[in-house]
């Protein structure tokens, strides 16, 4: 199979050259390293072509979380597996790629993705978030676990994630216009289609945000948009309640095992969390200078002027 990694960049910061020298060590043969970059005004651009990296730019205006991907998969030539990261995640070994593109030897397999873990000096909210939604074991996702897995049937990411290019090809690819999302988008349709998803907890990338509490309320209110957007994917795949009480149950006694200090803060960012998630399931009636200032992805409603 031939492989290539897209990784969309804006201003990547300190981490980029771990994350370019954790891409340049993988054993598996790849044979393009795409960045589409949106108007970094830092030394990305200029370190990525040094590594001998295939470097697009675009305007910043123009970033979309779909659209931009879509457009990255446009420039790949005879390609049959898109590995995609983002600028901060650090491949954790050498064979990280080797072994999330493994899950493709199993031709029903139309998607896969690895296991994030926190990164250096995470702080135990972050820790927590990532023992939660990335276990330690694998598994093969079909349609038939939607009764067991619900909602978090469609969980995936493109922080590190590899698609079949056909099969994205079969449901359009990603989609444009959209405020986030698109990875998790894309794997209903593949779902829907009968494809399977694999999550490869050998393949593994460093990779958690230190988010403050009105970052993270402002991402809730960016999800609840997307799903208000994309209503199909509740009335398709039941809606997020469910987990929502796991992560908090499961939140607090990891908290109270490891810092219990946080605890009353973990509670502030749930009632935000949900406060902004629940607000962006109205954002119709929102006016839309209040839009961008709830939301994380503020270039989305400069660009959708709605």
């Amino acid at each position: 199979m031939n492989i290539a990694i897209v990784i969309p960049t804006f201003n990547a910061g300190h981490l980029w050259p771990s994350v370019i020298d954790s891409v340049k060590n993988q054993t598996c043969k790849i044979k393009n390293i795409v960045i589409v970059d949106s108007g970094s005004t830092d030394n990305t651009r200029a370190l990525a072509e040094e590594n001998g990296f295939e470097v697009h730019a675009i305007n910043q205006a123009d970033f979309d979380h779909g659209g931009t991907r879509q457009f990255a998969l446009s420039l790949l030539k005879n390609i049959d597996i898109a590995v995609f990261l983002t600028q901060d995640a650090i491949l954790a070994d050498s064979n990280a790629i080797q072994e999330l593109v493994d899950a493709f030897n199993d031709t029903s397999i139309s998607a896969a993705y690895g296991r994030q873990l926190p990164r250096l000096n995470a702080s135990a909210i972050e820790i927590h978030g990532r023992l939660f939604n990335y276990p330690d074991t694998s598994m093969i996702k079909k349609l038939s676990d939607l009764d067991s897995l619900g909602f978090s049937l469609i969980f995936i990411s493109n922080a590190f994630a590899a698609y079949r290019i056909s099969a994205l090809n079969e449901i359009g690819g990603f989609p444009s216009n959209i405020i986030l999302g698109e990875d998790t988008y894309a794997c209903a349709n593949l779902l829907k289609k009968r494809g399977h998803i694999a999550y490869q907890a050998n393949a593994t990338v460093y990779h958690s945000h230190d988010y403050t509490i009105w970052q993270e309320a402002t991402r809730y209110f960016d999800t609840g948009v997307f799903h208000a957007r994309e209503s199909w994917l509740i009335k398709k795949f039941g809606n997020t309640s469910n987990r929502g009480l796991k992560f908090i149950q499961s939140e607090l006694l990891y908290l109270l095992q490891n810092n219990i200090l946080r605890i009353p803060e973990s509670i502030i960012r749930t009632i935000l969390k949900y406060g902004f998630y629940k607000l962006g399931k109205v954002e119709e009636k929102i006016p839309l200078p209040f839009k961008k200032h709830l939301s994380m992805n503020k270039m989305f409603w400069v660009n959708n002027h709605k």
